[in-house]
Order: C-alpha cells, then structure tokens, then sequence
C-alpha cells in the first residue's frame, strides 16, 4: 500500500538533493532540473496527500511547496 509513496519519498529526496548541488554550483542546467523536481516533488506530495497518517500530510505539504518553489525558479 506504501510502496509507491515510499518510492516516490526516495526520488523525491534525490533529485531535490541533486537540483540543489547544481544550483549552489551555477550550473546551466539547473533550470531544467528545476522543472523535473517540480515534477516529481508535485508527484510526491499527491500521493502522500492520498494517506492519513501525520508524516505523510507533513511531507504532503512540503513536496507541494518544493514544487511551487521549483516551477519559480524554472521560470
């Protein structure tokens, strides 16, 4: 039943992680990356936003804001 948000959570983290590092190091592929991490942070926050469990609200939450952040910064 959680496997799917699990992986979701996993892929979330990493491509937030990898966006940031190539962010903090001016490069020029960080606004593409930007729109892939909106993508998958949007994803993530709807499928945790699919349970009813604290943690998965809370990282609902957080993963709709990455998004909105990320669709910013891609602009």
């Amino acid at each position: 039943m959680m496997a799917r948000c699990i992986q979701l959570d996993m892929e979330c983290a990493a491509i937030c992680y990898v966006t940031a590092q190539l962010m903090s190091l001016g490069s020029e592929k960080a606004k593409e990356l930007c729109k892939i991490c909106a993508v998958i942070c949007n994803d993530c926050g709807s499928e945790c936003g699919k349970h009813d469990s604290e943690h998965c609200k809370e990282c609902a939450k957080y993963c709709r804001e990455c998004a909105e952040e990320c669709r910013k910064m891609a602009a």
